[in-house]
């Protein structure tokens, strides 16, 4: 099953699909899933990002060879930040390179938790009960301005840095799964989830803690080694086992 949010005969729609028809999902992103009527074939519809949170959680150096090629220590509790929501675009978005502010602009591939019931102050055994899916993602990062700054809002906030998508799959199990980024088809990066310092439960249970989560939050779980830098004309995929891919071009903005 995959959860698509999309654009069908001048309506944004939410919905499942199902042997390639797209089913509206009138309750929205919320668990329990309810489906309504058949809306249309998947191909009918112009895929958005899958879904529209109010903040976007991400968690840094959640992968132990991604701190060591930064020179970094591995944290001992999970380094959140916030990307906001403007930062968001979906599956064949552009990403726009700020050359007017950044001379370093990498590629972070991601999984992505989506939220499907308010969250506060979940244990880690209760987790899963609050978790709608998975997507693919991609942190993108003005490096430059994230080391000038000593903290990460404006290096990694800026106005599309948040592709997600292409869909939303539920009942996943994320704990080993394949994530791959290519530039121009060039594998640049290429891990596992199994090696997280941080578990997706852990995460949950530590965010809800803190703040609130609605439905459709996502939680961006920390990128693999292997980030490097994008170009204006780049096209950059992410790939994740069992969810599909999401690709974005580049384009420059003076």
């Amino acid at each position: 099953m995959r959860i698509v949010r999309g654009r069908w005969q001048g309506e944004i729609v939410t919905g499942v699909v199902r042997e390639d028809v797209v089913y509206r999902l009138p309750d929205g992103l919320r668990l329990p899933i309810r489906l309504g009527e058949a809306l249309a074939p998947l191909s009918d519809v112009t895929l958005l990002a899958p879904c529209k949170p109010t903040k976007i959680v991400a968690v840094g150096r959640n992968y132990a060879a991604h701190a060591a090629e930064h020179g970094a220590e591995i944290p001992k509790e999970p380094l959140l930040f916030l990307k906001p929501p403007s930062s968001v675009i979906g599956p064949g978005g552009v990403i726009i390179y700020p050359r007017h502010l950044s001379q370093r602009v990498e590629h972070e591939a991601e999984l992505a938790v989506v939220i499907g019931r308010r969250a506060r102050r979940v244990s880690p055994e209760e987790a899963g009960s609050y978790i709608l899916g998975y997507t693919c993602a991609n942190d993108v990062t003005a490096r430059d301005l994230q080391r000038r700054d000593g903290q990460w809002t404006r290096g990694k906030g800026f106005d599309t840095f948040c592709p997600l998508g292409p869909w939303i799959v539920p009942d996943l199990d994320p704990r080993d799964l394949l994530i791959r980024c290519l530039v121009n088809g060039e594998v640049r990066q290429k891990g596992r989830t199994s090696r997280m310092i941080f578990a997706v439960p852990v995460l949950i249970a530590y965010i809800s803690a803190v703040m609130t989560l609605e439905p459709g939050d996502v939680i961006l779980t920390g990128t693999p080694a292997g980030v490097g830098p994008l170009q204006p004309g780049d096209r950059v995929t992410v790939e994740i086992e069992g969810i599909g891919s999401l690709a974005n071009t580049v384009i420059a903005q003076d």
